[in-house]
């Protein structure tokens, strides 16, 4: 049995970094692991017992240091001001006490749910949960009973469902994390624990969950520690210490009630002396949790704008062609980085740079920014000619074959640039041609003497793809002669050990060759003053920072522009007309040339650096030749480019354990999803969901599937479908009159404290948490439905069932902000919300309010399930096909026709 899922949450307090240094404590004993960690803690604090317990369930070493308040601005905390927090062996600090006990557990990774991402899934589900549901109602009872010292008596209905609930669910199992006491059990035991504390005496546990407590304390692996712990009345203590004049309350639990109401704390109520215990409880016990505060100016601003409705709704700006500047708005230019076309891109580079970017153009679309979105194919350089080669094709005509792959695998991707050019075009000679005479003018060029590797059997100078060998800083074997993809490092070709020409396999022999160079040491001084302006007004991810400024660090030198080859733009110095430009010089400029196929205006994007904002995706190996050559070039030029402002780099996106390769067979490229029969808009939501954006993630199919069955179906899904089902069933698909309660009033003000965090967060490009933003506000509204249970209401008096229609009215309602705010994410989704809701997209503006856009009266269409279940077999189907180099199956086991057949969104 899984949860109800409702409360305000995100799941970055679960996942804040879970994978911290996983895989060298993997290389080290249970008695090893944890050696240097130290959790920092004041004494009785609530939130220390579920630590306690997960590191003796996971048999780690961690030292404790009890700190006092007073003695809190002595540590080095990273700005946290509060307790606990946990340094890790790596100098990582954790600061949520969920995400420290899961750190914890994943320490030692014996666990049977480890093994099984569905279990997992559904731990997870029971661990937010607890963050969600069960802390803000037990704040709300510890704090009417401790902190106001009242008769509680008819204050613990929700309590009593929420623990019927969890106890039912323990009745058919030992516990929730599975055949042995795991992570959702160690994170609950220390939730229920003030309830069986002197001081309240709380006497609505059920049999199985008081059962679970007992069998806890009794585990030998946790007892020790937390036995003395348990016998204290360690949160009474602690409040007492820390807040004057609390009164405790002695009282057995009330009546169970059939309708748990959705909790919203409303400080501004209370006296100030009762603010202060709100602000300890909410601060230190549930800093876990983000329990929504809702001041009395929240909840009647939201009513204000809900009351004027959608009259104030801008319509959906127009596109026009072509897009252009907008004096006096908001103009943002988006790019991302140009792929190669010598292969067909796999999942990492689709979400590591365009569907990254996509998302991002579609957000700022909704926020009625001026947005032009480019992209396209990089067509020159060694890469190419290799793969030329390796094909027995022309250049060009493995660039007019790759074109075409890419376009169509974005397409199906659903990648909405506004355009998608490539870089073997007039306009790439001309700019790229006029970008080097203004360098050349100004100085910023020299000529050297470059050693570079001749191939002794094809008597050619080898660029850096066409040579091979061990790399000198960590020995992997199959370093390229510009950069090893096992460290990262950048090299040149002469450094590599036992090269070898990539062409013939033959060996090679060092020769020299005159080349140009960019002058990266006379532009430092100015590049400094742009990345100090640029990364403290914009938007740089972490990686982008870290990696600059360890480029920087090193001192700038001279770096080559040009290379010995053939298929590139070409060199109009004379002396180097027999050559072209390097790459990574030639290929950024691509940005502004695919801009000048698109618009012969494109100076006005790309010169214009006082109107327009500049963002880039791109993958963090990509990230010094957009933070330091691409802009040295530009400054060099100085003819007032438009410079990068934002930058999100990505991690690496991994294939279950290993990496991608298309050689081997290994990983879902582009191409491939297609043939699986799974519909884009699932892959797009997995990839958002799994995207690495602050250290290295995996795609999994178990959790692939787990993550289409819990999260899409039977969450997002789930409630879209509830809610047009009740409005066509019983309300003859008509919207019904809404009579707002002030039950209803703080819940759309819940809505808003949720609507911000989302736009907050696509704004920063967080787009991880942006859609588990989207997820957290229809959990909300699964959970008010089922508070408020419409199905009986339906069935009553007058009243009742107009108090049926204000709650139906108001879910569909969420129904179509919902189909608003998932389009960056799942715009085939969206479309079809909107289609079963029967309006236009004359609304797709995101507002920083809820608005009922449906008003009473509005026909809606026929609703059908948005998603469906994936049996578990495919994941091992797929997981086989995409494995490795295997036998094919045959072509009729391509396209499984029972992978996303099945059950529909449950529907009450």
């Amino acid at each position: 049995m899984s949860p109800v899922f409702g409360g305000v949450s995100s799941f970055a307090f679960l996942r804040t970094a879970t994978f911290i240094t996983r895989q060298s404590c993997r290389r080290l004993s249970s008695s090893q692991i944890g050696e240097a960690m130290k959790l920092y803690s004041d004494r009785g604090n609530p939130s220390l017992l579920r630590i306690l317990a997960a590191k003796n369930l996971a048999d780690v070493s961690m030292t404790i240091q009890y700190i006092t308040n007073e003695d809190r601005a002595k540590f080095n905390l990273q700005g946290s001001s509060k307790l606990p927090v946990l340094e890790t062996d790596d100098g990582n600090f954790l600061h949520s006490p969920n995400s420290i006990c899961r750190y914890l557990l994943d320490l030692n990774r014996s666990s049977d749910v480890a093994s099984d991402p569905y279990r997992k899934a559904i731990v997870d589900q029971w661990v937010e949960w607890e963050s969600t549901s069960l802390q803000p109602v037990i704040f709300n009872y510890l704090v009417k009973s401790i902190g106001q010292g009242r008769d509680c008596s008819g204050h613990v209905d929700d309590l009593v469902n929420l623990l019927r609930h969890a106890d039912e669910a323990l009745a058919s199992k030992k516990y929730f994390s599975g055949s042995h006491m795991g992570l959702a059990d160690v994170i609950l035991w220390g939730s229920l624990h003030p309830l069986f504390m002197e001081g309240t005496k709380y006497s609505g546990i059920g049999e199985h969950l008081l059962s679970l407590c007992l069998q806890s304390l009794l585990q030998p692996k946790i007892s020790e520690d937390i036995l003395s712990y348990c016998m204290e009345s360690c949160l009474f203590k602690w409040i007492s210490a820390n807040v004057s004049g609390i009164i405790p309350c002695h009282f057995n639990s009330g009546p169970n009630s059939p309708h748990r109401k959705l909790h919203v704390v409303n400080i501004s109520s209370h006296s100030s002396r009762q603010k202060n215990i709100f602000g300890y409880l909410h601060f230190i016990f549930f800093q876990g949790t983000i329990a929504k505060v809702l001041s009395r100016e929240e909840i009647a601003d939201a009513f204000e704008h809900w009351n004027n409705g959608s009259k104030n709704l801008p319509k959906t700006r127009r596109l026009v062609d072509p897009i252009l500047p907008i004096e006096g708005e908001r103009n943002i230019l988006i790019t991302s980085a140009l792929p190669y076309v010598n292969n067909v891109p796999h999942l990492g580079n689709i979400i590591g740079c365009v569907l990254s970017a996509d998302v991002y153009a579609r957000f700022c679309r909704l926020r009625q920014y001026n947005t032009l979105y480019i992209c396209g194919t990089d067509e020159y350089g060694t890469a190419t000619e290799t793969k030329a080669l390796e094909e027995g094709l022309t250049p060009q005509q493995i660039c007019d074959k790759y074109f075409k792959i890419h376009k169509e695998v974005y397409e199906w991707f659903q990648i909405k640039f506004d355009f998608f050019g490539r870089t073997t075009t007039k306009q790439q000679t001309e700019i790229a041609q006029d970008i080097f005479w203004r360098l050349q003018k100004q100085d910023h060029l020299v000529e050297d003497t470059l050693e570079q590797l001749q191939c002794v059997e094809c008597k050619r100078f080898l660029a850096d793809r066409f040579v091979e060998g061990t790399c000198p800083f960590c020995n992997y074997e199959g370093a390229r002669g510009d950069q090893c993809d096992s460290c990262g490092k950048l090299i040149n070709a002469i450094e590599l050990k036992k090269p070898r020409c990539k062409v013939c396999g033959g060996t090679s022999k060092v020769r020299s060759s005159k080349h140009l160079f960019l002058n990266l040491t006379k532009l430092e001084s100015s590049l400094k003053t742009w990345i100090d302006k640029s990364s403290s007004e914009g938007t740089w991810t972490p990686n982008s920072r870290q990696i600059t400024q360890g480029w920087v660090k090193e001192g700038l030198k001279p770096r080559c522009i040009t290379r010995d080859l053939k298929w590139g733009t070409p060199v109009p110095l004379e002396g180097y007309t027999d050559k072209v430009f390097y790459v990574w010089f030639d290929a950024p400029i691509g940005y502004l040339s695919i801009t000048a196929n698109y618009t012969n205006e494109w100076e006005k994007w790309w010169k214009n650096p006082q109107q327009v904002t500049l963002h880039q995706f791109m993958a963090k190996d990509n990230v010094p030749f957009h933070t330091v050559v691409f802009p040295c070039t530009l400054i060099g030029a100085d003819d007032n480019y438009s410079l990068l402002n934002s930058i999100s780099a990505t991690e690496y996106l991994n294939y279950e354990d290993d990496k991608f390769s298309k050689s081997r067979g290994v990983g879902v490229f582009g191409d491939d999803a297609a043939d699986t029969g799974i519909p884009a808009d699932v892959w797009r939501f997995y990839l958002v969901f799994v995207r690495p954006e602050s250290q290295d993630s995996a795609f999994s199919w178990s959790d692939f599937v787990a993550r289409n069955n819990t999260e899409l179906l039977n969450n997002f899904g789930n409630f879209i479908n509830r809610a047009l089902m009740f409005v066509q069933n019983n309300f003859d698909g008509s919207i019904p009159a809404m009579e707002l309660t002030d039950d209803d009033k703080k819940f759309i003000a819940l809505i808003n404290k949720e609507l911000k965090t989302y736009i907050d967060n696509l704004e920063k490009i967080r787009l991880r948490e942006g859609l588990k933003d989207v997820l957290n506000i229809s959990k909300l509204g699964n959970q008010y439905i089922q508070s408020n249970q419409p199905w009986v209401l339906v069935k009553g008096n007058e009243s009742e069932r107009s108090r049926a229609g204000t709650v139906i009215g108001i879910t569909a309602n969420l129904s179509w902000l919902l189909s608003v705010l998932v389009h960056p994410f799942m715009p085939g989704v969206s479309e079809e919300i909107q289609r079963q809701l029967q309006v236009t997209d004359e609304g797709n503006v995101v507002l920083d309010n809820f608005i009922p856009y449906l008003e009473t009266g509005h026909k809606i269409g026929t609703p059908k399930p948005l998603f469906h279940k994936i049996d578990a077999s495919v994941a091992d189907q797929f997981r086989a096909k995409y494995g490795g180099n295997k036998q094919k199956q045959p072509a009729s086991h391509n396209k499984p026709k029972d992978a996303t057949k099945g059950k529909e969104e449950g529907k009450k």
